[in-house]
């Protein structure tokens, strides 16, 4: 949802295309919260800007202002929104099941995403040169995404999302990172488990909603070869 009403207090700042505002989106989806969206273009530095700086010291996206606070770090604000609006539930009842499902949300978050951000990305283009940056980001999420498809193996189903039949706390961290390989074209056809989850979201009202082409301005880029 991104139309709130005018009581509405909830403020996302994001980037369209940004791995760690779409799970955000993706979340708030879920849990039908509606929010106001500020636009915070990262090819244009606007995250460096006295505007973001203002909410997000660290000079990142995304930032959420909810109930009088603004919180950063993807992954800790989804933990925010699961403790203080717990229905529908993001992470499962057993101990066991929450841990491992974590575990899937953090190998994407802090070991896949990382590596492939516009800041090493682009070091890496200085220091090797274009084809460089491509193969870097091409052999990082391969194997990171053959390594999550293990994991995913642990978790015990029961559904076409990573832990069961409804989707959540790592479906909102694995899908835009399957969405980001698309665009890098890393091939995942041979990973089962994460074929059968892209395509349970993608008929899904709040993954359709989080979209990045549903935010991306008029003079967006061109998608990466």
């Amino acid at each position: 949802m991104t139309q709130p009403d005018a009581e509405t207090t909830v403020v996302l700042h994001d980037y369209w295309r940004s791995s760690a505002s779409y799970r955000v989106r993706i979340a708030l989806a879920l849990k039908g919260i509606a929010y106001r969206r500020i636009p915070v273009d990262l090819l244009s530095g606007d995250q460096r800007g006295p505007e973001n700086l203002r909410v997000n010291p660290q000079g990142l996206v995304p930032t959420l202002e909810i109930d009088g606070h603004r919180l950063t770090q993807s992954l800790a604000i989804l933990e925010y929104l699961e403790e203080t609006r717990p229905e529908p539930a993001l992470l499962p009842a057993q101990p066991v099941v929450r841990a491992l499902v974590r575990s899937v949300a953090l190998a994407i978050a802090c070991e896949i995403h990382p590596v492939s951000n516009l800041t090493v990305l682009a070091r890496v283009a200085a220091l090797a040169g274009p084809e460089a940056r491509a193969r870097w980001n091409s052999d990082n999420i391969r194997d990171g995404l053959v390594g999550v498809e293990a994991l995913i193996a642990r978790v015990n189903r029961g559904g076409p999302f990573v832990a069961g039949p409804a989707p959540g706390f790592a479906d909102c961290a694995l899908i835009p990172q399957l969405y980001n390989a698309r665009r890098w074209s890393v091939g995942f056809d041979d990973l089962p488990r994460l074929c059968e989850i892209e395509a349970a979201a993608a008929a899904h009202p709040a993954f359709q909603a989080a979209l990045p082409e549903n935010f991306a301005p008029a003079t967006a880029p061109a998608p990466v070869a």
